[in-house]
């Protein structure tokens, strides 16, 4: 076992020969960060402003999973999951450990992965950067002092060498990012990319591949639970359909608002911090997620001015611009984060064909094919060449950090579903009354209201009618949203533009699940739309 002292930690015995700053305070990390002439700030609110360097965003096309003959049968392999040989993830490491060996400092971070002991990870982070040892420390669930002195050898290490290209010399790397993962080894090295988010997501994708081997599923999903009681409920959506705006419910208990795990007691957060989008925020429309931002929180890639006031609505670096905190500095966040099972589904969509109702019913089938799916629309003007909406689909809402085929998780869901009678809506965040360029993006406050009504039970009361293209049950009234909005064809001005933007969106949906088809059921492909 690794000797240490309440502050540092010897990691000799993977190579790493020098001491290591082990789970050092927010307030010396801060110092740290100052320190490092990396040009982080506290903001006027006392976030600790840091920047990520080149990446701003995670990096798919550069992950890759070791093949190894203990796994590999396990695995959904294809564009998501590449293969890689365990010897070039070796060459990873080693250049990661001989970068760490190098490095001035070295951070630790040990935390656990998941709210229920009888499932939670133990997860090591080793780190050059103050700032990632931070985020970690607000996205992993924090040991108590005397969990951290009975730590003892974690189960996953991620060795986060970031700052360092990789070796495009080694087999299967195609860049100077590489970041690598083996179930066998037990290990993830991240490398040519300082992207906070990699850590977080890797430690993601290790609990997608071990909670369905163990029947439970995993989610990429926010969760919020009844004031005082067990039910709960999942939102699951895509970036930018509102999975953590509308998780942030003042009057309901957050479970967490990023990733969650199934299982026969109920629903558990895997993580013990909060990971928000930060573009326009304000007091007014998220006061929530707004008052999280203080001492402790990172603020990654943010622009601020001469009074180190944050300009939200200003992202010269990146749209995608985001908080990190720890999930208590949310008011009414569920401390330990589980909860009961769940009651109802929500998929969140943010659709910008103008097509979608605000919010519809899903029979069990209907379910499984949108969850299979994961539908969502970018805007004209959000990427360079996108000119109209544009549709999106990512199977189980996370196709990025999906390991096992989306079938797998669509059985498991399905399995729980049906054994707990969950209702399940799909609510479109998007636009109505036409296509994005001519509708209206639905208020905030609209969305809002169509939640409130699933968790107060009030919605399942409500009147439907069927659509003919999609076949879904359309909820026609529902309280404190115009019900002009609630049928779509309804808010079209040109009915004809309608329709055919239907047929369109339809197509779009049976196009993308015929790659699903061949292990899909007669009744889950009779769900279908029809284009």
């Amino acid at each position: 076992m690794a000797v240490q002292t309440p502050n540092t930690i010897d990691l000799f015995s993977i190579g790493i020969h020098k001491r290591a700053f082990r789970n050092l305070s927010p307030s010396a990390l801060y110092k740290l960060a100052l320190e490092a002439k990396d040009d982080s700030a506290i903001s006027s609110t006392g976030a600790l402003i840091s920047f990520s360097g080149a990446k701003t965003g995670r990096s798919p096309k550069d992950k890759r999973i070791v093949k190894n003959p203990a796994s590999e049968n396990d695995i959904w392999w294809g564009k998501v999951n590449i293969p890689f040989a365990a010897a070039s993830h070796k060459a990873n490491r080693d250049l990661a450990v001989r970068y760490l060996n190098e490095a001035e400092n070295v951070y630790v971070l040990d935390g656990y992965a998941g709210w229920d002991e009888k499932y939670r990870l133990k997860v090591r982070v080793i780190t050059t950067r103050p700032y990632h040892a931070l985020f970690m420390h607000n996205m992993l669930i924090r040991p108590t002092d005397a969990e951290l002195a009975s730590f003892g050898e974690p189960d996953y290490i991620i060795y986060n060498a970031g700052h360092k290209p990789a070796d495009r010399t080694v087999e299967g790397v195609t860049s100077t990012t590489s970041v690598s993962l083996s179930f066998e080894d037990k290990d993830m090295v991240i490398l040519g990319t300082e992207y906070a988010g990699e850590m977080k997501k890797g430690v993601f994708t290790i609990m997608n591949y071990l909670m369905p081997k163990q029947g439970e599923l995993s989610m990429h999903c926010s969760a919020t639970a009844e004031q005082g009681g067990e039910r709960s409920a999942v939102l699951f959506g895509l970036s930018g359909t509102g999975k953590t705006t509308l998780s942030a419910d003042p009057n309901r208990n957050l479970i967490g608002d990023d990733e969650h795990v199934w299982t026969e007691d109920g629903i558990f957060n895997i993580e013990g911090g909060c990971y928000a989008k930060v573009i326009d925020l304000s007091a007014e429309k998220e006061p929530e997620i707004f008052g999280a931002i203080k001492f402790g929180t990172v603020l990654e890639n943010v622009a601020y001015d001469e009074h180190y006031d944050v300009q939200y609505d200003y992202t010269p670096l990146t749209s995608n611009t985001r908080a990190s905190y720890p999930i208590e500095y949310i008011s009414n966040a569920r401390i330990p984060c589980k909860a009961g099972q769940p009651t109802d589904i929500v998929f969140l969509t943010c659709d910008a064909f103008g097509v979608l109702p605000p919010v519809s019913k899903l029979s069990p089938a209907q379910a499984m094919y949108h969850f299979i799916s994961g539908y969502t629309a970018k805007v004209a003007g959000t990427e360079v060449g996108v000119t109209e909406p544009e549709a999106t689909f990512s199977a189980c809402f996370g196709a990025p950090f999906m390991v096992w085929h989306p079938a797998k998780y669509a059985e498991l869901l399905a399995e729980k579903m049906k054994k707990h009678n969950t209702n399940v809506w799909l609510i479109n965040t998007g636009w109505a009354g036409g296509a994005y360029g001519v509708g209206e993006r639905i208020k905030l406050k609209y969305s809002r209201a169509i939640i409130d009504a699933i968790n107060s039970g009030e919605l399942a009361k409500m009147p439907t009618e069927t659509d003919p293209v999609f076949g879904f049950d359309v909820v026609t009234e529902c309280p404190n949203v115009p019900s002009e909005i609630l049928k779509p064809r309804n808010a079209w001005a040109d009915k004809a533009a309608y329709d055919a933007q239907a047929k369109k969106l339809a197509k779009m949906f049976n196009d993308n699940f015929a790659q699903f088809a061949d292990g899909a059921s007669a009744e889950v492909k009779a769900a279908a739309p029809k284009s």
